[in-house]
């Protein structure tokens, strides 16, 4: 008798839904939530684990269920890990302006496959062409929706069923256990390995070509770096090399700068501008990287060669989009104008420890009354595979709430979308990486933190 009443007490669903609470909410995915709900209600009563139903709990629980699946995964949040390039945390930064252009762009009709002068059909790697070239003083360039598809759209449209010699040294896996070879095994071409891990010669290229043989590859080397006894051949040889036997050079660069680094890292590796003076035939590198623009695979090369991977039938698949190459476009025209400071992964770069020091001024200035904190001279890395193992100097604010182990800070923080970093088991915000705009919410955060 029991368990029969309460059944009758189980709201219907129809009824149920029409509830003024959700009159603006999707019934897609209201009635899934209130029939499993019930369902489980059910299966408490029939074995006694229940021996009422209080519809306010299940209305309650049903909008908590709502907003848990409505609200967007992707978020803002800040990053004080005072990496620059986090890959976890979406890479480089979109200048606002640029944002702002794509944006107009995006929600108008467009000419990007429409030529204005010539009232007929255009191709939409024609607005970036002129500008690119300018840039790099390449012949042409192309851009695909990130770098891994360029190296796959370059192997598989010159090399299929064809050889590929590359360095041992430089069979690198990228994040998520994506692995060159890999890549070239999927693509068609065959990898040839010379050399060995630590020490490459140019004789292992040259001793290693066959006729089978059409591409001479160097791959930067992503995240790790070989040091001690250990020697690598320098693409502008790889290229001499290439030339002289009418193959095809390579470079697949991964993380392409165009300016001088700071902190001495130039001296670890080539600009865009240093690859270039070799003229090679083709160079490839990721636009969200060092590049400090938007995701994309970018090629360079000689026209055509450009123009032979246009016509691979697989380029519609790895296309970018008329929100990429608008970006791009405003971003080339910034450093066209050597306007750097609008490039917010270079804005983060160059700043010098003075003004980080200032800035975390402000910041332990509002919450030293609420929280143990202390600004501390630190390092961090690029991040994104950028000058793999080379540190630059930062400055960071450690903060400690009482009885809260650095872990369990991490944690909280995390809850306001805040991701720090421990270091020397200590929590801290890195300011290399935090927008002062953002500041003003960080402080919020912590008194939330400490009065919760």
């Amino acid at each position: 008798m029991q368990n029969h009443t309460l059944f009758r007490s189980l709201p219907k669903v129809d009824k149920f839904i029409e509830h003024q609470d959700f009159q603006n909410l999707s019934k897609m995915v209201l009635l899934p939530i209130l029939r499993d709900a019930l369902e489980a209600l059910r299966s408490d009563i029939l074995s006694e684990k229940i021996s009422e139903v209080n519809s306010d709990d299940l209305h309650q629980n049903i909008l908590e269920q709502y907003n848990k699946i409505m609200t967007p995964s992707l978020q803002k949040v800040i990053n004080a890990t005072g990496v620059i390039v986090h890959t976890n945390l979406g890479r480089s930064l979109i200048n606002p302006e640029s944002f702002d252009r794509a944006k107009e762009i995006a929600t108008s009709y467009n000419n990007l496959e429409y030529d204005l002068e010539k009232g007929k059909r255009g191709e939409r790697y024609s607005h970036l062409s002129s500008l690119f070239t300018k840039l790099l003083d390449c012949e042409d360039v192309l851009v695909v929706n990130n770098n891994a598809s360029a190296v796959f759209l370059i192997l598989n449209t010159f090399a299929k069923r064809k050889e590929v010699i590359v360095s041992r040294g430089e069979l690198v896996e990228i994040g998520g256990s994506f692995r060159i070879s890999e890549v070239m095994k999927n693509s068609g071409a065959k990898l040839v390995e010379v050399g060995s891990t630590n020490k490459t010669h140019l004789c292992d290229y040259e001793e290693n070509i066959t006729e089978r043989t059409k591409m001479l590859m160097k791959v930067h080397k992503s995240n790790y770096s070989i040091e001690g006894f250990a020697s690598e051949v320098e693409f502008k040889e790889i290229s001499k090399l290439a030339k002289e036997k009418d193959l095809i050079d390579y470079f697949d660069l991964g993380s392409g700068h165009l300016v001088d680094l700071p902190y001495g890292l130039s001296n670890s590796e080539p600009s865009l501008h240093d690859i270039m003076k070799s003229n090679p035939s083709l160079l490839s590198f990721s636009g969200d990287k060092l590049f400090g623009s938007v995701q994309a695979g970018i090629i360079v090369g000689k026209k055509e060669l450009i123009t032979k991977l246009k016509k691979n039938q697989l380029l519609r698949m790895l296309r970018v989009d008329k929100l990429t190459l608008s970006i791009l476009t405003q971003d080339i025209q910034n450093m066209l104008l050597d306007k750097y400071e609008d490039i917010p992964t270079l804005n983060m770069l160059f700043k010098d420890v003075a003004e980080l020091k200032e800035n975390a001024k402000v910041l332990i200035k509002q919450i030293k009354d609420v929280v143990s904190c202390e600004i501390i001279d630190t390092t961090t890395l690029i991040g994104g595979g950028s000058t793999p193992n080379k540190k630059i100097p930062s400055i960071a604010v450690t903060i400690k709430i009482k009885n809260y182990s650095p872990n369990k800070m991490q944690t909280l923080f995390r809850g306001k979308n805040i991701i720090g970093r421990i270091e020397d088991e200590k929590f801290l915000l890195d300011l290399r990486t935090i927008d002062m705009n953002d500041i003003s919410y960080i402080i919020e955060s912590i008194k939330c933190l400490t009065t919760s």
